[in-house]
């Protein structure tokens, strides 16, 4: 699933045989980055049709030790098996200018807010598993920290701690403190399954 989910964010995965069938109709594709397991980098030529200049970079999918720095087109590298998150961040690294290290997805969730000691509810517009963008009514000052009683979709909630981080007029962006761990796999699960249905 994990090449379906980051295809639908924009990074589409190929493997060598289909990539070799996409450039006999299109001759000009070419590979932006590599994923290879770093038993097989030594497979990987160091230039070929797809990489004259060998500039492609290259994430390795490895055990526990990491990557060895001795290939400069090896940027990065994950443990196998390597999952959707974790090759996002990586991915973002690489490609965008401003990299997130969560998928954020559009949400329309209402959500419970109290702050010194005042209470109201508002609506999260955008979530990601590391915070979101909350649209109030009461006003919220950036730095301050807020409890949040988030509804997912099922009626399931979870109680957050979170500090804003910044203004996207009219709302807020959020930060999510001291996740627990059950916490941040249900706010993963629901990134996925709404990545999935859209």
């Amino acid at each position: 699933m994990t090449d379906v989910i980051l295809g639908r964010l924009g990074y589409q995965i190929l493997r060598p045989g289909t990539l070799a069938q996409l450039q006999e109709t299109t001759p000009k594709l070419r590979p932006e980055l590599r994923l290879v397991d770093e038993r097989r980098l030594d497979e990987v030529p160091g230039l070929d049709e797809d990489d004259p200049d060998g500039k492609i970079p290259i994430v390795l999918l490895t055990g526990k030790m990491g990557a060895r720095e001795d290939d400069p087109r090896v940027v990065g590298a994950v443990k196998r098996p390597a999952g959707m998150h974790d090759l996002y961040r990586l991915i973002q690294q690489v490609f965008e200018d401003k990299p997130r290290s969560t998928p954020r997805v559009q949400a329309c969730l209402p959500v419970h807010c109290e702050s010194r000691g005042v209470s109201w509810d508002g609506q999260v517009i955008s979530l990601s598993e590391n915070g979101c963008l909350i649209r109030s009514p009461e006003p919220i000052q950036l730095g301050q920290m807020l409890k949040l009683e988030l509804q997912l979709a099922k009626g399931e909630l979870i109680a957050l701690q979170a500090e804003a981080a910044y203004q996207l007029l009219p709302d807020t962006g959020l930060v999510f403190n001291a996740l627990k761990p059950d916490c941040r796999k249900t706010l993963e699960r629901f990134v996925t399954e709404a990545i999935l249905s859209g």
